[in-house]
């Protein structure tokens, strides 16, 4: 039996069209299972989101909360060692609270990094108000947190801020 061309044309034509149909039956296939993946997964758009401004927020309490910029920020004049070792620490408390919410939406590791932060610049603002007359002036020990800030290579918010940047560049 011999097949005419005419024939043959629409078996190709079939054979096209029916390629066509499998080819958009399995990219719908595949397009599902990215999305049911995605799904399982928690990505999208939202959830990114939040993230990256929990990263946003975290930068900034980086850097509101390195020495050099705290000391900017609270004015020593009129102030004793006292006080304004109370209105750094203060200050420091006050930025950590505001944003403690926002560690669920970062790596567990990077949260423990804020929080070190917190607790490194504590210890030195303690440790150079401790070295001062609790009753001298609080000019005093602005003077020794610049002076220690500049005789340090880095602070540790500079490595926080690296960290911030890393990871939302993972992210994104």
């Amino acid at each position: 039996m011999e097949l005419s061309s005419g024939m043959v044309q629409n078996i190709i034509l079939g054979a096209i069209f029916m390629f066509f149909i499998a080819i958009a039956w399995l990219l719908a296939e595949f397009k599902g299972m990215k999305d049911n993946i995605i799904e399982r997964l928690g990505i999208n758009n939202e959830v990114v989101k939040l993230k990256l401004q929990a990263l946003e927020r975290f930068t900034l309490y980086a850097e509101r909360s390195s020495l050099k910029n705290l000391i900017s920020r609270t004015p020593a004049a009129g102030m004793t060692v006292v006080d304004l070792q109370l209105a750094l620490l203060d200050a420091l408390r006050s930025e950590y609270e505001y944003n403690v919410t926002q560690q669920i939406y970062v790596d567990p590791k990077m949260w423990k990094a804020i929080g070190n932060l917190k607790d490194q610049n504590t210890f030195i603002i303690n440790q150079l108000a401790a070295t001062l007359p609790p009753d001298a002036n609080g000019i005093e020990l602005s003077k020794r947190i610049l002076e220690y800030v500049a005789s340090t290579d880095s602070e540790l918010n500079e490595t926080v801020l690296s960290a911030l940047r890393f990871e939302a560049k993972r992210i994104l």
